[in-house]
Parts: C-alpha cells; sequence; structure tokens
C-alpha cells in the first residue's frame, strides 16, 4: 500500500496563516485570493480526516491537532527549502540588478529572502528610484529588470498586478473636503498618481490645491497622517496611520493602475529570469479590499 503524502503547497499555506494570524493576511502574503487559501485549508482538513480550525466569533484558532500539524509544517518546508536551495545553488551565479520605486518595496521583502535562500551565489542589487526613470535605467541596460507603475508615455513591459488607488486620509485626522481640496502629491513626473488624480478632480469639477509635494510615501505620509492633506495610493501601501475615503467623502473614484515589471532589451542573464518569474508567482494576484 502506498504510503499517504502531503502536499507541500497546502502545508505552506498553513503555515501563512499561523504566522499572519488570519486568511487575509496569509492571501496577502502569497498572493492568493481569500477563498483559495480557505479552499486549501479545507482541502487539507479533508484530506487528513481532521478539524484543524476553529471560528472564534471572527477569529480563526488552531486545534490540538492543527497545531502540532503547523509544528511538522515547519519542519518539512525548511526541508524542502534547504534541498531545493542546494539544488539550485550550484547551477545559477552571477551578478543582478533590480529597480524598484520607494514605496514597493515592502511588496517584495519574501521575493528577496526566497530568492536568496534559493540561489546564495546569485549577487543581487536593488535600486530605488521613480517609475519613469527605472524604465529609461532598463532601456538603456543600466538595470537588468524594473518593477514599476506602467506609465501612460511609457507603457511597455509585462503587466503582472492591477490595484486600485484610493483617497486617503490620516487615521486619526483628516482635512475638511471642501474646495479646494489639500493634496499631498508625487512630485511632477516621480509617477502617474499625480496625473491621475488631477484628472480625477477636474473631471468631477471638484477644485484643489497642492499642500505638499515629495517623489516618495515617506515624503507624503507625516502631513496626511497629521490631518493636512489627502494622499492617492494604492491599497497595497496603505499602513494603520491611513485609511482609505470612500464614496461617501464625495470625492471621485479613482482607476486602477497596473505594476509592470520591464526587462533590459539584451536576452536576460538566468538570475534575471528567475528573479522574474517568482516576481511575476508572487505578485500576479492583485490586492482585494480586506
Amino acid at each position: 500500500m502506498r504510503a499517504p503524502t502531503l502536499d507541500l503547497t497546502l502545508l505552506r499555506t498553513l503555515v501563512a496563516i499561523a504566522d499572519t494570524g488570519s486568511v487575509t493576511a496569509a492571501a496577502k502574503r502569497l498572493a492568493y485570493t481569500q477563498s483559495t487559501v480557505s479552499m486549501q485549508l479545507q482541502r487539507l482538513e479533508t484530506h487528513l480526516a481532521l478539524s484543524l480550525h476553529e471560528r472564534d466569533g471572527r477569529r480563526l484558532r488552531f486545534t490540538p491537532d492543527g497545531e502540532r500539524l503547523i509544528t511538522h509544517a515547519r519542519r518539512l518546508l525548511a526541508l524542502n527549502d534547504e534541498a531545493w536551495g542546494d539544488m539550485q545553488a550550484q547551477q545559477v551565479t552571477g551578478d543582478l540588478t533590480l529597480g524598484i520605486p520607494e514605496d514597493y518595496a515592502s511588496l517584495l521583502p519574501s521575493v528577496f529572502a526566497y530568492f536568496h535562500q534559493l540561489y546564495p551565489a546569485v549577487g543581487l542589487k536593488v535600486i530605488c528610484g521613480t517609475s519613469a526613470h527605472l524604465v529609461e535605467q532598463v532601456k538603456a541596460a543600466e538595470l537588468d529588470l524594473a518593477l514599476v507603475t506602467r506609465q501612460r508615455n511609457s507603457p511597455g513591459g509585462d503587466v503582472i498586478r492591477r490595484e486600485p488607488l484610493v483617497w486617503a486620509v490620516g487615521v486619526n485626522q483628516q482635512p475638511l473636503l471642501s474646495d479646494p481640496i489639500p493634496l499631498a502629491l508625487y512630485s511632477p513626473g516621480a509617477d502617474v498618481f499625480r496625473e491621475v488624480a488631477e484628472q480625477a478632480l477636474q473631471g468631477a469639477g471638484r477644485n484643489w490645491r497642492v499642500a505638499y509635494t515629495s517623489q516618495s510615501m515617506a515624503g507624503l505620509a507625516p502631513i496626511v497622517i497629521a490631518g493636512l492633506a489627502v494622499v492617492v495610493v494604492t491599497r497595497s501601501m496603505l499602513t494603520p496611520s491611513l485609511r482609505p475615503l470612500d464614496e461617501s467623502s464625495g470625492l471621485p473614484a479613482l482607476p486602477m493602475i497596473e505594476l509592470a515589471l520591464h526587462r533590459a532589451p539584451h536576452r536576460p542573464s538566468e538570475p534575471a529570469r528567475r528573479l522574474g518569474e517568482l516576481i511575476r508567482e508572487q505578485l500576479a494576484a492583485p490586492s482585494e479590499a480586506v
């Protein structure tokens, strides 16, 4: 009789739920939909004929069987990743340069960690800049890859993710939303967010004033958190200090933006090809409202 085998993909989902504390957060980490994570947890329970979790109101809590399996899952996944990395480490070497806007860096920590675990012999260099400038650097072969907001005047690249833009204010304080609306905007040419915001307000017949500019969200956040301006961000850029505004705010709806992966014109190196595949795999699912 053939011994039953545990599915490592399902175990990785189980560990992600345990690490993040919820199905929603696990879905974000794994770049899955919420329904996919729930379905995988259910498949694991069906396969084992055991109840691994229970609901305590809106909270998810693991049963004793679930806790025991999580311990086994961590060991199995660590051994799997060690074996995979050992086999790949001898095959993939070289240097690699990736460009990314500072505001998107938060999307990739798990990608960087996993890539280094799989290919420790690859020297990865990450350069931050504006999307428009990074695209030009890729075209000039100064970067191997760049993950950027797709630019209207330079579409190109492979679209790997679409995210909704939202108006956001400080979680505890916000400005009056009467005209002229105070905006915290990216510097001209830094990204398409500014253009999108101004076009939406103009189309809605609203007046605005620029209260603050910066080339990154790190520069815009303080004045927004202080309640002095409204900012435009993607849902994945929201932090605990910011909250999105809904339709009741009276501000016009905003469109989706596209995250695109640009590659240098020369044939991609093996490290560049593998990092590109990993980024696509991890970020392919769009952000979802929690």
